[in-house]
């Protein structure tokens, strides 16, 4: 097995990396790929509230409203310059188009101004190097190949075998989920038992207090190809294992549920009471959800995390991996991280998650994700745009 080798002894580079892809407005410095020297994040998460979930022309205007003050924050907090930089990085996608307009924008016109070398991130490989960042500022370095990443959030939920030449990386996809993301699952099943938005770090917080066991809820079984998928039959054929994922099957089984169990009075006057709660604390929503609420909440949480960490360990022994990575907005999750802990201990599997402030959307990634480009040179030409449904490979 390979080992993560250092990077060549290289000058400092300062890279400031800005992400625009959903709805946080984020400008960071990084330091040569590892060390995150500034990293400024402004949330709209308020604005979004009560449509229970984001609205993509809103996230549009306030991105518009706020990279200006976020990339000087994070200049101000970096003690850099604009001319100081030695390169700019920008999600080019995947993610909402008019979003990650404003930021490409932004980086385009910075990078023409200022004769600055401009870097093109997909924001799925940001989420990855997330933790290769956080590991190097350990002083890690003795990370094993190949290397399994999930990259689990609101968006996505993905499955990559990553690879490492020299600086260059290469990720091919084992695994996607067939309509859902996880992280997009909690916030539905949120707003469906009126808890609010966004939805995933309030089930974690509320699941610990119920029966994980209370409701059986059966695992997704997937036994046709993916009808999205454009290869040909000879291809399919000899494709090596996959491990794809769906949520929606669970979604609909909530929901019957709800209804079954005559749970809709109980959820309005939930929602309401909620609602009129500036800032919800924990007390508030435990005062509001009865027994039952609860146990709904831990079983649900509970059939989540199972699948994950189920699919992805058996991914990770049919393709004899060293090391997992497990990243993005829903590995913040305490459920999520303590059973691929444990699960992965057992088996001897050595898991990484990043810390929680670059699990979710942040610039810092994508300024770690763009050193190894900044080394190969692999800038990008100025008339490039936004991709939503950018691959990764």
């Amino acid at each position: 097995m390979k080992t993560l080798k250092p990077n060549l002894i290289m000058p400092d580079a300062y890279i400031l990396g800005i992400e625009s892809s959903c709805d946080e407005t984020a400008a960071a410095v990084v330091r040569s790929g590892e060390q995150v020297v500034s990293n400024v994040v402004a949330s709209q998460i308020a604005m979004h509230q009560p449509y229970g979930g984001v609205v993509p022309e809103l996230a549009s205007r306030e991105h518009l409203r706020a990279i200006v003050p976020v990339v000087r924050q994070a200049l101000a907090e970096a003690n850099q310059t604009y001319k100081s930089l030695d390169a700019i990085a920008v999600t080019q996608g995947p993610g909402l188009a008019g979003a990650l307009l404003v930021g490409i924008s932004y980086a385009k016109a910075l990078a023409f101004a200022l004769d600055k070398p401009l870097i093109a991130v997909n924001h799925l490989e940001g989420h990855i190097h997330a933790v290769l960042l956080e590991e190097r500022q350990k002083g890690n370095r003795e990370l094993q190949f190949p290397v399994l990443a999930l990259v689990v959030s609101g968006g996505h939920t993905h499955l990559y075998l990553a690879a490492q030449t020299n600086e260059a990386w290469t990720y091919e996809n084992i695994g996607h989920t067939r309509d859902d993301a996880a992280g997009e699952a909690f916030d539905k099943v949120a707003k469906l038992l009126g808890l609010g938005y966004p939805g995933g770090p309030i089930i974690d917080r509320l699941a610990p207090h119920g029966d994980p066991t209370a409701v059986k809820f059966p695992p997704s079984q997937i036994k046709h190809r993916d009808r999205r998928d454009r290869r040909g039959p000879k291809e399919t054929e000899t494709d090596r294992p996959r491990f794809d994922f769906s949520y929606s099957g669970i979604k609909t089984a909530m929901l019957r549920y709800v209804e079954v169990h005559g749970m809709r009075d109980s959820i309005e006057i939930r929602r309401k009471s909620l609602a009129m709660i500036p800032k919800p604390k924990l007390e508030d929503y435990l005062a509001n959800c009865d027994k039952q609420a609860r146990d709904l909440v831990a079983s649900f949480q509970r059939a989540i995390v199972e699948d994950l960490t189920g699919k992805t360990l058996a991914a990770a022994r049919a393709y004899d991996v060293a090391t997992v990575f497990v990243t993005g907005g829903v590995a913040a999750n305490n459920e999520l991280r303590r059973t691929f802990e444990q699960s992965g201990a057992q088996e001897g599997l050595p898991v990484y998650f990043p810390s929680r402030p670059l699990s979710t959307d942040n610039a810092a990634m994508i300024a770690a994700a763009a050193y190894p480009k900044f080394l190969a040179r692999d800038f990008a030409a100025m008339d490039f745009s936004a991709e939503a449904s950018l691959a990764l490979r």
